[in-house]
């Protein structure tokens, strides 16, 4: 499948425009592909690029308004940018994925979760092998403006082992399944609403020589080259390039690339490395001024904000 024409939504679920900024979706025009779209960040070599699963298979219903989905993904693959009429949940069971949207990418180890709105085209890279699991909804978890953008969650134990079963049930109907499907369906959905919410992610620009400035940074984080140097690369100077920042992302550049640093370390992190390493791998001189920028950026300490990673 072409990765620049997302995968037609199913014909009985509700149709969707599109979104690249996260908002809601015009829920009265039919799905087309989203010219713009793209996977943020750009093929690497050796990586294998696929499709995604017919989504006519997991679509939504009135019937069965939370469907689950598994898929198992090797580091070396990609699922091309796509999008659905319908929301969806994603996490990993074991492994760290990313999950990229026109306007940010967010890095997901095991305890984390993304929430993407019906519409909303995005593209999952694994950064590892892992196991995901993907929840439809035929309806947000709740009518909060909140969940017409892109959010990052807490994945409770609960709600792992909740989409765990119901994925399985999912390859074993039957009659009895039925009741037991609602039940599961209705707990996830409190569950998701429950759900902590986290202020991860990294925005992405829409101007062409920042993009490529930020996906040059998210490709090597933890190169520490400067804000001249990197402006050289895509054929701007320091001064544009800050301007840029603030004018696309209203943040500075050295802000931006904290984020860009935490997701690397979430990375890290899933990995069981110490937080001395993970200090020191990120270029900090020492491990509480990395405990300090991780605790002024997420609102706690790193042995919490890491430990269920």
């Amino acid at each position: 499948m072409d990765p620049s024409h997302p995968a037609a939504p199913a014909r009985s679920a509700r149709s969707h425009r599109p979104s690249r900024s996260g908002g809601p979706p015009d829920a009265s025009l039919a799905a087309r592909p989203a010219r713009s779209s793209r996977a943020p960040l750009p093929d690497a070599p050796g990586r294998t690029s696929l499709p995604p699963l017919d989504p006519r298979r997991y679509a939504p219903s009135a019937e069965r308004p939370v469907r689950a989905k598994s898929r198992s993904l090797d580091g070396h693959m990609d699922i091309q940018a796509h999008f659905h009429s319908w929301g969806q949940f994603v996490f990993s069971v074991t492994g760290v994925v990313r999950v990229s949207t026109d306007r940010a990418t967010f890095l997901v180890p095991p305890s984390r979760g993304v929430w993407i709105p019906a519409g909303v085209v995005h593209a999952v890279t694994a950064v590892e092998r892992c196991e995901l699991r993907t929840l439809y909804l035929l309806n947000p978890p709740a009518d909060a403006p909140a969940w017409g953008a892109n959010r990052v969650l807490e994945v409770s134990p609960l709600l792992r082992e909740l989409a765990v079963q119901l994925a399985r049930d999912e390859v074993e109907p039957g009659d009895a399944v039925a009741d037991r499907e609602t039940w599961i369906g209705q707990l996830i959905l409190d569950e998701i609403r429950r759900a902590p919410t986290l202020q991860l992610g990294v925005a992405l620009p829409t101007d062409k020589r920042l993009r490529r400035l930020c996906e040059a940074v998210l490709a090597e984080p933890m190169r520490h080259a400067s804000l001249d140097d990197w402006a050289a690369e895509v054929g701007a100077s320091a001064r544009t390039v800050s301007r840029l920042f603030r004018q696309e992302l209203g943040s500075s550049y050295a802000q931006w690339r904290q984020q860009a640093l935490l997701a690397e370390a979430l990375r890290l992190a899933a990995r069981r490395k110490p937080m001395q390493v993970i200090a020191a791998e990120l270029g900090y001189a020492s491990a509480s001024a990395f405990t300090a920028m991780v605790t002024r950026t997420v609102g706690m300490p790193p042995s919490r904000f890491f430990g269920h990673t």
